[in-house]
């Protein structure tokens, strides 16, 4: 005969992985049922979008159907009160041992690629947003951080409206129709419209906030919009943010070409690598000829990544349709041809995220 005490023994085997405590202990089993060889059993999760969900589960149930005579188990899910969290958190392991924001803990993220230009308008976000299309579409799990705090145009892009949900573990990013995730200081404001009036501090925290208290879980790729330029929120994120390398954005004006090389140098004497040089707005094919127009001028970009000793990833061309999508939240409605082999070689070559080194003076 099965016991309600026998199935608690089990899971009391059973750690939750990131409060370092048994289940039973914690308080996340309930509801407890026993019929003949059928055991069912509720847990409740601190959050139901908690990253070791599917581990705890296959845990207790290999648990459980180890005791003799269980046939079946089944496990439903549930999510804490405010107070029962409370309860659990103060039964977790001891401070010392969580120095870090308990966010961090459950964050595994293989690939971090921060995209970055000279200047403004070159379209520096919308490369972020086609890349993070196109690695989900290449069965990526993917997540954008929004780093550009005073000029965010991610999630208007992707056509987010949300507010994160923050919970004791951390905040959780808002996800896309594709499921990209992501986190933006617009997603955070009364209005979209409002302004972010910042000083660099409150910028470089916020961001380090974005990296450091939000639950990104298991992710791929994270694709990091920088704001343009070399300022100290790009400093932050290359300082602070393990970083796989560097994407450089630029037009065929000889004008950016030249302000890249220097968020290139900066790149390099911190050093980050720079996985390649895409451009923008190469050109305009006509949609009856297919005829192409320099409407910039010529392109300076291959030219510009042979300075640097970089790759040249490639070009995208002058849209329409990237506008109209853009504006209406539908970017990942773009089809996206020429960004194909871009987001490809960028998903072979990027190294694991790796912690910077230290700033030489």
């Amino acid at each position: 005969m099965i016991t309600e005490s026998q199935v608690e023994e089990v899971l009391s085997q059973v750690m939750d992985p990131e409060l370092g405590r048994d289940l039973v202990e914690l308080g996340m089993i309930r509801d407890i049922r026993i019929e003949d060889s059928e055991v069912r059993f509720t847990i409740a999760l601190t959050t139901l979008d908690y990253t070791f969900q599917n581990q705890l589960l296959s845990q207790a149930k290999a648990a459980v159907s180890a005791l003799d005579g269980v046939q079946k188990v089944e496990i439903e899910l549930a999510e804490m009160s405010p107070q029962e969290r409370r309860r659990a958190f103060a039964k977790a392991q001891p401070a010392q041992e969580a120095s870090s924001p308990l966010a961090q803990k459950l964050n595994d993220v293989k690939h971090v690629i921060a995209v970055m230009s000279g200047k403004g308008g070159v379209g520096k976000s919308l490369v972020s947003s086609l890349l993070a299309v196109a690695l989900r579409r290449e069965g990526q799990e993917v997540g954008v951080l929004d780093a550009d705090i005073t000029g965010p145009s991610i999630p208007k892009m992707f056509g987010i409206h949300g507010h994160p949900v923050a919970n004791p573990l951390g905040i959780l990013p808002v996800k896309s129709s594709l499921d990209i995730k992501v986190m933006s200081i617009n997603l955070l404001l009364p209005s979209e419209d409002d302004a972010v009036v910042w000083r660099g501090p409150l910028i470089s925290g916020a961001i380090k906030q974005f990296w450091e208290e939000v639950i990104w879980g298991r992710l791929d790729t994270l694709v990091v919009d920088l704001p343009p330029g070399t300022s100290d929120a790009s400093l932050t994120v290359m300082q602070s943010m393990p970083l796989s390398g560097i994407v450089l954005v630029t037009s065929p004006q000889a004008l950016a070409g030249m302000v890249v090389r220097k968020a290139a140098k900066m790149t390099q004497h911190l050093g980050i690598p720079i996985l390649g040089v895409v451009e923008n707005m190469s050109y305009f094919a006509a949609p009856d000829t297919g005829k192409r127009y320099d409407i910039f001028g010529p392109s300076h970009a291959r030219e510009t990544a042979t300075q640097l000793g970089v790759p040249f990833l490639g070009q995208l061309p002058l849209d329409p349709q990237i506008a109209e999508l853009s504006d209406e939240g539908r970017i990942e409605e773009y089809a996206a041809e020429a960004f194909i082999p871009i987001a490809q070689a960028l998903a072979k070559t990027a190294p694991a995220a790796r912690r910077p080194p230290p700033l030489q003076q």
